[in-house]
């Protein structure tokens, strides 16, 4: 299992946006973004802020996608 963060991307083409604006209107960091953009864990705080300058829900910004996360090599198994 594992999240997805799809929505996030959406929403920002939406609002006609781009991952540095969302660093400058956040202040998250770049590591953060780039994480985000790989689809791996951040911490509860930077969804926040997220949530909070984009005037979302955190379900606008991510999915909770189920099945089996093979983390070793990067793809996830459903069962």
């Amino acid at each position: 299992m594992h999240f997805s963060y799809n929505n996030l991307w959406k929403l920002l083409i939406d609002k006609k946006m781009n991952k540095q604006d969302l660093r400058k209107i956040t202040g998250i960091s770049s590591a953060s973004i780039a994480k985000l953009g790989k689809g791996e864990n951040v911490n509860t705080e930077v969804l926040l802020r997220i949530c909070k300058a984009l005037d979302c829900d955190i379900s606008d910004i991510m999915e909770f996608v189920p099945g089996e996360d093979n983390r070793e090599n990067g793809t996830t198994i459903t069962k």
